[in-house]
């Protein structure tokens, strides 16, 4: 099953890259930001996005985050797997 996790920001890791670190029920990974980093609209530390196989798809706010990792943690097996998956992948 592929998921898209909420995930909070916690440090821009290189602009120039757009590589945010994001944690996840403990886990924190580099992810792409490219999709949502822009004039428009930036990222900062404490934004909520939505994680999809390393890449930052959305913005959310927080209560979407909550809700939706209220759902995720429900779902038991399918949303492990999502963090383990997480806990594995890299991008530097």
């Amino acid at each position: 099953m592929c998921l898209g996790i909420p995930g909070r920001i916690v440090e821009i890791v290189d602009e120039d890259l757009l590589l945010a670190k994001a944690e996840v029920g403990g886990v924190r990974r580099n992810v792409n930001i490219g999709l949502v980093h822009h004039e428009d609209e930036r990222v900062e530390v404490g934004d909520w996005i939505l994680i999809h196989v390393g890449f930052a798809m959305s913005k959310i706010d927080e209560e979407e985050a909550r809700n939706t990792l209220r759902f995720l943690e429900e779902l038991g097996q399918e949303f492990e797997q999502e963090l383990e998956e997480l806990r594995e992948s890299r991008i530097e």
